[in-house]
Parts: C-alpha cells; sequence; structure tokens
C-alpha cells in the first residue's frame, strides 16, 4: 500500500520555536522556528520516504469556527513578532524543496489533513499525519495512524486507546468532556482525563452520557448537568472536518525535485551553511527525493581546502625539513593522538603520532608507534620527542592546538616541556560564544563548513572500537594532520574577531590563556588524600545508611527499595496516604527532592529518605570513590578543570569532581578533613568574603548597599538591620536567615514564590520583603531592570572585565524559557566577574609562586576558594 504522510506545519512550527534556542542570523534576524521545522521535514522524507507527501499551514484570519463561537482561540496570546518574521522564508524554503505546500483560507490545517486523510482512504492509501497536536488522534483508524517527531511517539488504534483510555472512534467524545483550553473550548468544569474515559468507557458515546447525566451523582454529575446545553457546541467546535471541498488530492501530491539555486539562496540569506554545503556537494536531493537511496559515504563527503597536502614523516631527512620549517614558522598548530581511542587519561596517555602544520592546508603526520600487522618501518619515538624536544621547549616558537592543556600533559607523559603556547582554539571560541559547544568537530563544521574526520571513522565504535596503534598510518594521518590543519584554519577564523574587540581581547590573552596554563600545573601535581580516613567514614555512612533503612521499614510497614520512585510512590501516597504535591511528566507523583522536603515539615518517613540520599550520594560519589581516583604512580587525586563549560567563565572539575564537596553537613566537612598535606606542610584554603554580593553592590552602585560593605561587619546582620529598622544588635536569627535569602536570592531573580518556598513562609510575607528590599537599596532593582533590557537588547551580559555571557534564550517565544534567561542574565554578571576575579587571582599567585621561588603549591579551585598545599616554614609568608 503507497503512504501519503500530512505533515501539520502549524503546530511544528509553534513547537520548534518554543523548544529551540533563540537562533539569529549575524544582522540579527531570528531563524530558530525556520531551521527546527526544516530539520525535521527533512527527516520525515527520509525516514519514511513516501510516495505523496504534503505540509499543512493555517492560513492567516478568522474560520468558520470563529463564526459558530466568537470566543473560540479568543484567549490565545498574540504570535510573537520573532515568529511571524519566519513564516514567509519557512513557505519559501519548502516550495524551493520541492515539498508541496497546502495554505487554505477560512478553514484550519487541521481540517486540511482530515479532508486529505479521508480521500486518501478511498483512494486506498495509507495515511501518516505528522503532528503534536492531539485533537488529530480523533482521525486514527486502521489506514490512518500519527507521529510526533519532536517526542518518536506513534499512534495506531491500540497506542491510542492505551495513551487515552478510550478508542479513536470515541476520542472526540472524550475531548468534548474535557474541553480545550488552549482553543478556549470548555468542557466540563472539573471534569479531567480520568473522569471523562471512565464515563465514556461506562456509557459508551457523549450521547449516551448525557442521557444517564441524572444519575451521576457529586459537584462532578452537577457540573455536567449545568453543561449539557452546551456539550453539542463544544463537539462541534472540536470536531476535525473531513469534507473540505479541496482542488488537491492525495495522489497529486508529489516531492518535486526542487530549486537548487533558490536553495542556494535561502540557505546564504539565513546563514544555514551546513545546508549550503551539502547542497554544493550535490546531497541536496538525497534529502529532497522522497524515494532516493541514501549513501552514506557520500553524504559525508565534504570539499577538502584546494591546497590541501598530508605528508607521513618515516624517514630523518623528511625529519628535518620539517623541524626547519617549526623553527622558521611565526605559528605551528599541532596536533597528536594516544593510544585510547575514547575518553583520555591526561596522566597517563601514551601518544601514538603527532602531526603539525604551519600554514592552511599543508600538514604532516608523524607515526611514532603504530603497531598493527604490517606496519610501515616508524622513525624512533625516543629520537624524534628528542629532536624536537628544544623546539617544544623554546617560549620564543608560538604554538596553537585545539585543548592545548590536555597536549600538555600528554607530552608531559614523555617528559617533554611545552612552552610558548600562543593560542588555543577551544578557549577563542569560548571567549566569542560562550554558550555554544567549542568540541572541534563542531567548531570545524560552524566556523569552517568542514566535516572533520571523526574519531570513530578510524577507530570504530563500541565492541568494534580499537586503539590507535591498530590504526593505519594513512588512515591515522587523514585524521590527526588534518586535526592540526583545521586547527590553524579556526585560528585564523577566530582570533582576528577577538584581536579586533579589547574587552574579550583582555579575557583571551589576560584571563583564559594564563590561567590555562596554571590549570595545568595544578592538576599535574594533585591532591594528596587520607585513604584510611575516608574508609572509616564509608564504613560508618553504611552503617548509619543500613540504620535509616530500617528505621523507614518500620516506618512504612514494609520493606521497599528506597531508590525507586514508583515504589516510594506507592508507600508514601497509596499505602500512606500523603498528600501528592507534585506530577511527573507521565502523570505519577512526584517523589523528587523538593516534594520530600516538603513533607519532611510534617512526616517522619520523608525526612529518613531525605538523609537516606544524602548520606548514600556522600558514601558513593565520595567516601567509596575519592580512594579509588588515586593515581598510583603520584599516589594523588587528579581532577581535571574545565574552561570551556559553564557560560559564566567559571571553572568545573571533573574525574572526579572537588569541587562539590558538601560543607553544610557535618558528615559532608569530615569529608574535607581526608584532604592532607605531606608530612612538613600543611593545607591553607583562601577565599573571597561574599564576593558575589559585594560586585552587586559594586555594578548596581547602590549607596545603601556600598555603605553596608564599607562599614564592616556582617552584611546580613547590616541589611537586616535596614531592612526591619533595628539596631544590629536587635536582629533576631530567624531576621537575619530571612534576609540572607533575599540578599542572595535576589541575586538568582528569585520571585515571592521562590523566596516563600525557600524560607517556608507565606508568599506575602516574602513579596514584602523583597518590597522593602527594593525600597531601602533601589540601586539594586534599577540594575536588575537595566541588565534584563541590556540582555534583551544585545543577547548578552557582560562582566566588568568584559567577558560576554550570552543568553540564547533571553528572546525565546516561551515564557518559563524567557523568564529564566532573565534569572540567568542578572545573576550572569555578578557570578562571571566572581569567575575573572579568582583566575586573574590564580594567575598573580601562581606567578608571586614562582617569582619568589617558593615551595608552595597551588592544588585547588573551588569557585572562590583557593587551596594551597604550604611547607610550614613557608606558612606564615603565604
Amino acid at each position: 500500500m503507497k503512504t501519503l504522510i500530512l505533515v501539520d506545519g502549524s503546530s511544528y512550527l509553534y513547537r520548534a520555536f518554543h523548544a529551540l534556542p533563540d537562533l539569529r542570523t549575524a544582522k540579527g534576524e531570528p531563524t530558530g522556528a525556520i531551521r527546527g521545522v526544516i530539520a525535521m521535514l527533512r527527516k520525515i522524507i527520509e525516514d519514511y520516504k513516501p510516495d505523496y507527501f504534503a505540509v499543512v499551514f493555517d492560513a492567516p484570519g478568522k474560520t468558520f469556527r470563529s463564526d459558530w463561537y466568537p470566543e473560540y482561540k479568543a484567549t490565545r496570546t498574540a504570535m510573537p513578532d520573532d515568529l511571524r518574521q519566519q513564516i514567509d522564508p519557512l513557505h519559501q524554503l519548502i516550495r524551493a524543496y520541492g515539498w508541496p505546500l497546502l495554505v487554505e483560507q477560512g478553514v484550519e490545517a487541521d481540517d486540511v489533513i482530515g479532508t486529505l486523510a479521508k480521500r486518501a482512504q478511498e483512494q486506498g492509501l495509507c495515511t501518516i499525519v505528522s503532528t503534536g497536536d492531539k485533537d488529530l488522534a480523533q482521525l486514527v483508524n486502521p489506514d490512518v495512524s500519527l507521529i510526533n517527531t519532536m517526542s518518536n511517539e506513534r499512534l495506531d488504534e491500540a497506542a491510542v486507546a492505551q495513551k487515552f483510555g478510550v478508542t479513536p472512534a470515541q476520542l472526540l467524545d472524550y475531548m468534548t468532556l474535557i474541553g480545550d483550553s488552549i482553543d478556549n473550548v470548555p468542557g466540563v468544569p472539573k471534569v479531567g482525563p480520568k473522569t471523562a474515559a471512565k464515563w465514556i468507557n461506562e456509557y459508551g458515546t457523549l450521547d449516551n452520557v448525557i442521557a444517564n447525566a441524572a444519575s451521576i451523582g457529586g459537584a462532578v454529575g452537577d457540573n455536567l448537568r449545568a453543561a449539557l446545553a452546551w456539550l453539542p457546541d463544544g463537539k462541534r467546535l472540536l470536531t476535525v472536518k473531513c469534507d473540505l471541498n479541496l482542488a488537491h488530492q492525495p495522489d497529486k501530491l508529489i516531492v518535486e525535485a526542487g530549486d537548487p539555486a533558490a536553495l542556494g539562496a535561502l540557505f546564504d540569506r539565513y546563514e544555514f551553511k551546513p545546508w549550503k554545503k551539502e547542497l554544493e556537494g550535490k546531497q541536496w536531493q538525497a534529502a529532497a527525493a522522497a524515494t532516493a537511496d541514501d549513501d552514506a559515504e557520500a553524504v559525508a563527503a565534504r570539499p577538502r581546502p584546494a591546497t590541501q597536502s598530508y605528508e607521513i614523516i618515516t624517514d630523518e631527512a623528511a625529519l628535518e625539513r620539517w623541524v626547519a620549517r617549526l623553527e622558521s614558522a611565526t605559528l605551528t598548530s599541532f596536533d597528536m593522538t594516544t593510544l585510547a581511542a575514547g575518553s583520555i587519561d591526561p596522566l597517563s596517555a601514551q601518544m601514538i603520532g603527532i602531526a603539525f602544520s604551519c600554514e592552511p592546508g599543508i600538514a604532516c603526520y608523524i607515526p611514532l608507534a603504530h603497531a598493527y600487522n604490517d606496519a610501515p618501518t616508524q622513525l624512533s619515538m625516543n629520537a624524534v620527542l628528542e629532536r624536537l624536544r628544544a623546539w617544544f621547549a623554546d617560549p620564543a616558537r608560538k604554538k596553537t592546538g585545539h585543548n592545548t592543556k590536555l597536549l600538555q600533559h600528554v607530552l608531559a607523559n614523555h617528559d617533554i616541556t611545552l612552552a610558548g603556547i600562543a593560542h588555543d582554539t577551544m578557549l577563542e571560541s569560548y571567549v566569542l560564544e560562550s554558550h555554544k559547544p567549542h568540541d572541534f568537530d563542531n567548531l570545524a563544521l560552524r566556523h569552517l563548513d568542514l566535516k572533520a574526520v571523526a574519531l570513530a571513522d578510524v577507530c570504530g565504535k563500541g565492541v568494534n572500537q580499537i586503539g590507535f596503534d591498530q590504526v593505519t598510518v594513512d588512515c591515522a594521518a587523514s585524521y590527526v594532520a588534518e586535526g592540526a590543519d583545521i586547527a590553524l584554519q579556526l585560528h585564523d577564523t577566530l582570533h582576528p574577531r577577538i584581536a579586533g574587540d579589547p574587552p574579550l581581547a583582555f579575557v583571551y590573552e589576560s584571563i583564559e590563556m594564563p590561567v590555562s596554563l596554571v590549570l595545568q600545573r595544578m592538576e599535574r601535581h594533585g591532591v594528596l588524600i587520607d585513604t584510611a580516613l575516608l574508609a572509616a567514614q564509608s564504613a560508618a555512612l553504611g552503617a548509619r545508611i543500613i540504620e535509616l533503612e530500617t528505621r523507614a521499614f518500620e516506618e512504612a510497614g514494609q520493606p521497599f527499595n528506597l531508590g525507586s520512585p514508583k515504589q516510594l510512590g506507592e508507600i508514601l501516597f497509596e499505602r500512606m496516604h500523603l498528600p501528592v504535591l507534585k506530577k511527573t511528566a507521565t502523570g505519577q507523583p512526584s517523589t523528587d527532592e523538593e516534594v520530600l522536603q516538603e513533607l519532611a515539615l510534617d512526616y517522619p518517613l520523608p525526612k529518613l529518605l531525605l538523609e537516606h540520599r544524602s548520606l548514600s550520594k556522600l558514601k558513593g560519589t565520595y567516601t567509596d570513590k575519592l580512594p579509588r581516583s588515586v593515581n598510583p604512580r603520584s599516589g594523588r587525586v587528579h581532577t581535571t578543570y574545565a574552561q570551556a563549560v559553564a557560560n559564566t567563565g567559571r571553572l568545573a572539575s571533573n574525574d572526579p569532581n572537588l569541587q562539590n564537596i558538601p560543607v553544610r553537613t557535618a558528615e559532608g566537612r569530615r569529608i574535607r578533613e581526608a584532604f592532607i598535606a605531606p608530612p612538613g606542610a600543611v593545607i591553607v584554603s583562601a577565599d573571597y568574603s561574599q564576593v558575589e554580593l559585594r560586585i552587586m553592590a559594586h555594578l548596581s552602585g547602590d549607596p545603601g548597599l556600598v555603605n553596608a560593605f564599607l562599614t564592616g561587619g556582617d552584611i546580613h546582620r547590616h541589611t537586616a538591620s535596614e531592612i526591619f529598622g533595628v539596631a544590629q544588635d536587635q536582629v533576631t536569627v530567624d531576621q537575619r536567615r530571612h534576609i540572607k535569602a533575599v540578599n542572595f536570592g535576589l541575586m538568582y531573580g528569585m520571585s515571592p514564590f521562590g523566596l516563600a518556598a525557600q524560607l517556608n513562609i507565606e508568599r506575602d510575607a516574602a513579596k514584602l520583603y523583597i518590597e522593602r528590599y527594593f525600597a531601602r537599596y533601589p540601586g539594586v532593582a534599577a540594575f536588575m531592570q537595566r541588565t534584563r533590557e541590556e540582555a534583551r537588547a544585545q543577547g548578552y551580559v557582560e562582566t566588568v572585565f568584559g567577558r560576554r555571557l550570552w543568553m540564547p534564550d533571553i528572546r525565546a517565544g516561551g515564557g518559563p524559557r524567557r523568564q529564566a534567561a532573565e534569572r540567568a542574565a542578572i545573576n550572569a554578571p555578578m557570578q562571571g566577574t566572581a569567575a575573572d576575579l579568582i583566575k586573574l587571582a590564580m594567575i598573580a599567585v601562581q606567578a608571586w609562586l614562582d617569582r619568589e621561588q617558593l615551595g608552595t603549591r597551588l592544588i585547588m579551585q573551588v569557585h572562590d576558594e583557593l587551596v594551597f598545599e604550604v611547607p610550614a616554614g613557608e606558612l606564615d609568608r603565604l
């Protein structure tokens, strides 16, 4: 049976607009919804290869339903301008691809789809409706099914019955009882899906429910009887019409060849670079033609630089020629590969080969340890590294690469010192576009329109993955030499944008590049831990966890799996009948931490569960795991500090994470005791006091808040004194706690609702605290409003030092996403400036330690805190 696919374009347009980030062209034109819809349409055609196909959109203006019921869709907000601007270019793209586009005046897309689906059935066709709109499920029958491309959900007759509890034939009656709040079609008040399904299953049809309304008791029965006169009108509004007088016939909706010139112009106009590159490679037909066969190799192909030349170095003469080139180059990009094909341990990774590039398109690969059968003769690794040792260590020989901190570690594993790191493409990307991915493949595609050779292409995946020493030299050269070449091209593309912007140049040259060198030394040195102490703590935690489990079983009246949300929900809400405070996306009662914290105020079992979770996390994440993280060669724990992750500039600690060790509980504080210094040394911790709140005072310039810091003392007690109008020595513990929550909460854009939840107080009281705060510190309120406006106008906010903190969702159509972005925009200048300050401190402190030739080592950074390992004789000086 041949297949017709009908796409509900209007449904996907709205969903793409609200789901995707606020993507824009260089001129600021929105493109997120266009990208999302076109990507989905391409995927549908590629996955299903339909015989017939059409994309259906709502036409602007009123429909016949508005004539029937003037309040129809009256509660919908106006379409955002950023969405409206994308409709016409989206329609142009669809036509340019050769896909049939249907827009019928006076009717809705649903009705066009319903009519075509009915005609298709009469013509013996199978119809798939692609939509995110549940209303169209009423069309489902043996020849019509629904797919939701965004959620991968498919609804046939059985799936509709399982999802809604009624058959497709009964779905319209079910929907009439519930109503449709989005389209402003009332149902029966207080009747939800469960009640509607129960009535329909009991009585069969809406007509029978109406006929038996007198016998249905309770408040819902009263509501049903009050709505009887309306229900026929509601059903009429919700019915998808399947008998429109359309000129289109299903078997005429054929995908055409498309218009490459029009596509190319639109791709250029809206900056869809990967699609443009695909088009230029003559691959666009594979996505546009409904029955085309996939050619994986052709799809993956991409044009190479015209001057590309990658040389494999296997003799001394060629090596000498390249060494001479390196020594005369103004900047050299280099890359290397290690034995492991997947995740790399920086302190143990061993080199298999190394590549260099001094000009775009030209690179060399020096294989050093390929060990497969029939591998060619390779130069001695020791001899090659010894020949390059002086060049690597020379600070005058400028070098670049991608993630040079990792490259520095690998060379150090071979006893090679790396100096002269002038640039790093990962950090260049991070400074320019902190909110975007900074992995190598993504950068190559985004900035050079190049699809780099992937690691999986040369090493395979999963169980078939091989170590890099088993990769052929030719394949290795195509991967590693290209890495050096593309890194140089990326630098040539990215760095001019930074150099031309003084604030960004400062962040890159004076913060990110030098702190990378400090981080590498910290990672290399590592941290000493007391494994025996951690083992004892782990045993104590284990005993306490077992005790909590026993008490939880007693409270519940039976054993159960404390880690199972399903079993926990059954115990709390079915057996113990505790109030359901929140539900999950699937409609089940939530047992998340927020719910348990609220329930713990009144019930003992949730309190036991929270403590059990907390201790189990401490045991699994720290007391059990940290000893296993000790490097057998150094006897220390070595974390990796990721620079290019957080939008705010904060560092992230990984494998293991040494930044999130909890300090608010006694058990968490005891874990810190296991971080020790060697004999004759001590641990010293130094941090900034209230740094983000101080930055808020600086940025807002509010005289009252600035004065609170200048007069010294406890900032929260000082603020509480001013807010409540009492002397500082008269401030109560609760008053200080409440104002501390306001001080920090406002920096994160906390609402009265959030403050009330945190302090467990009435919302009106929380609102009063915030109002008093802003009345006393009006400069803070003005700063917050100014920051929101700047973020919306620019798409980013800035730190004191000029770091740009991008807010992709600040112009988002969806309220929750935009509000979250506004909250983030308020906090970002504080958190970002604090991140800049601590990095500058790390650079300055390390420079001082080196200059004074001290034995003190900087071993950890915990956001606004630096941790040192200090010889006892240097303690006073430090």
